[in-house]
């Protein structure tokens, strides 16, 4: 039997299933099925401190634990499925499932316009199957892909998913592995990619027994979240193996069409070849073999250009990253705020190379890291950018977890949201954003261990400490933190709200519609900050399609000469229009340049034109 078989429980039908676990350190490791019929299977050792055997009369639904050593029973580190929690008992799953996606091969990346959610909070029964009632509304307002935090299993009902403990298990309080394969295939049905937040650098501490089968963790490294998982020492083939096969999992058996990768500058790697580098390999390689379009995007607080650039170029291969420095100048520029990460932003010029680079911090000083900070992303496609003016984590790592809809006007609420859909780079939503939900995202978590819940506690009122943040944070094993976070969506009704949403719509109307739009590129773009107007002014075109738009971050009304293209130019869209729940543009439906015109904006609104075709 070969030590290349897949981890986990494998069925293979006619109650056969394998069984194949990675123990070095045991002298003995049995199969100890629990149900239907309590029975031990002695398991086979292989090379490298594999074990494996295969199980007869063992049919889906069977519980199981590896007893190790004779006396110390634990769940499967790869388990499929825990429908007992992280302590109890691993199930047995059948694979198979009756995908209808047969002509389903993905959607380039520029062409994703994606809606962030957590599966618990995004609707009242919070399960796989209650996000599939909700697809026609976001697929109506132009969403192409829903990206969800992660669903692999964790300690209780109710959290982040940051605290998952068995990486290969569908949260069965969601539905489990049965109910996130009908969510996928009913995405894909509907033309819509699904991403799926996956968490590489650490584990959570409650359930989680991989010390117990061998050496996962180093003493080398320290992460916020304890010691860091072992990349690079010894026995680290296996533990790459481990999480490499967990993705190839994802987007095999569960038709994943992304993963987006957590706090990679926590995975800690001096290895010649790096994880990440091995891991976008092997998916990269599996998606050509599949024939479909699987991307890997990066979340990562180094601002290193490494993770996105190709491997023949000397970085990882990743596909795209998060860019939290274009949120920060936005949300800098809306609020005010210049505490904690913040202080580092709050100048028009910062938006600006966001907006035309990507990273702010490209090797500069910062003053909250308190040196420099970040590479260069000047050469990188703004394709390869996910840019958003909120998500989970800069609104749910506030202490209120106030969204942007509680922290400025509505008019900013629209100006935020043209500047995301409208960037040359991968807009993201945070759900509620597009009808202003007003409902708060705080941390929850429903541990069991009192210790651990005093420990998360006094974690999170150290995390704000930076922020000067007034108040007592919400206790996060409190359920009614959690049930706060459910989305309202009653909210659409009111006219306000109806008004924001069909805002959203119409910006993702034209930027699929427009070709200057769709094409993501920094070869056709040119982005000027005025600072003393506090005016952004970005050109795109694509052919013969040209556009302007002009953003006014000033609190008063603006009138000012700026340089404009010689030719006539129509308005597509005013945010101040009240259509939008605006007081009413101020822009010419079509103005005539000689170079420069002289443009009317309302305060916190902005203008977007198109060159007049002559014909």
């Amino acid at each position: 039997m070969s030590a290349e078989c897949a981890l986990g429980a494998t069925y293979s039908g006619d109650g056969q299933c394998r069984f194949c676990v990675w123990a070095p350190a045991a002298t003995t490791v049995e199969v100890h099925l629990t149900s239907p019929n309590d029975r031990i299977i002695p398991m086979e050792r292989l090379d490298r401190g594999y074990w494996a055997v295969d199980g007869e009369g063992v049919e889906p639904g069977s519980l199981y634990l590896y007893r190790l050593n004779g006396n110390l029973d634990r769940p499967d580190p790869a388990s499929s499925s825990q429908p007992q929690g992280v302590h109890g008992p691993s199930q047995v799953v059948d694979s198979r499932f009756p995908w209808e996606d047969d002509s389903w091969h993905g959607l380039l990346l520029d062409g994703y316009i994606i809606y962030e959610l957590h599966v618990g909070a995004f609707s009242g029964d919070g399960t796989f199957e209650a996000v599939i009632d909700h697809l026609d509304e976001l697929a109506d307002m132009g969403v192409t892909a829903i990206e969800m935090m992660p669903v692999a299993q964790f300690p209780g009902t109710r959290n982040w998913g940051y605290d998952g403990v068995y990486p290969f298990a569908a949260q069965n309080s969601y539905g489990g592995p049965q109910g996130l394969k009908r969510l996928v295939n009913a995405c894909h049905q509907r033309g819509m990619a699904v991403i799926l937040d996956v968490v590489y650098n650490h584990l959570g501490p409650e359930g989680n027994y991989l010390e117990d089968f061998g050496p996962y963790f180093t003493a080398r490294y320290q992460t916020p979240w304890g010691r860091a998982l072992n990349f690079d020492g010894p026995h680290s083939d296996e533990v790459r193996r481990f999480f490499v096969e967990n993705a190839l999992r994802w987007v095999g058996e569960f038709h994943m069409d992304a993963l987006r990768l957590d706090a990679l500058h926590a995975i800690l790697d001096t290895s010649p070849h790096p994880f990440i580098e091995e891991l976008a390999t092997c998916v990269h390689e599996e998606a050509q073999r599949l024939g479909r379009n699987v991307y890997l995007i990066a979340e990562s607080a180094a601002n290193d250009v490494r993770l996105v650039r190709p491997r023949e170029a000397g970085g990882y291969g990743l596909d795209a990253q998060w860019n939290e420095d274009f949120h920060h100048s936005l949300h800098a520029l809306l609020t005010g705020e210049r505490t904690g990460y913040y202080q580092d932003f709050g100048q028009l010029e910062h938006l600006v190379k966001a907006h035309r680079e990507g990273f702010v911090y490209s090797g500069q000083y910062s003053a909250y890291c308190r040196r420099r900070h970040g590479s260069s992303s000047r050469d990188i496609p703004p394709s390869r950018f996910i840019v958003f003016s909120q998500n989970h984590d800069q609104v749910g790592n506030r202490m209120q977890g106030e969204r942007l809809s509680q922290l400025v006007s509505s008019e900013k609420l629209k100006l935020a949201a043209g500047l995301v859909v409208l960037s040359p780079s991968i807009p993201l939503l945070f759900m509620g954003e597009e009808y202003g939900e007003s409902a708060p995202f705080q941390y929850f978590v429903s541990h069991s261990d009192p210790d651990l819940v005093d420990a998360v506690r006094r974690g999170r009122r150290g995390e704000f400490a930076a922020f000067e943040w007034e108040g007592e944070p919400p206790d996060p094993q409190d359920e009614t933190t959690f049930l706060r976070a459910k989305l309202n969506r009653e909210l659409r009704r009111e006219h306000r709200h109806q008004a924001l949403l069909q805002f959203y719509r119409e910006l993702i109307h034209l930027r699929r519609s427009l070709p200057a739009l769709a094409h993501l590129s920094k070869e056709s773009l040119e982005v000027t900050g005025y600072e003393e107007e506090q005016v952004v002014l970005v050109r795109r075109w694509h052919e013969s399609d040209e556009i302007i738009i002009a953003f006014n971050f000033a609190e008063a009304p603006l009138s000012a000469t700026l340089p404009i293209p010689s030719g006539r130019w129509r308005r597509s869209l005013d945010s101040a229009d009240t259509a939008w729940g605006g007081p009413g543009s101020t822009t010419p439906q079509e103005v005539d340049s000689s170079g420069s015109i002289r443009l009317a904006l309302r305060p916190t609104a902005f203008s977007l034109l198109q060159r007049i075709q002559e014909t």
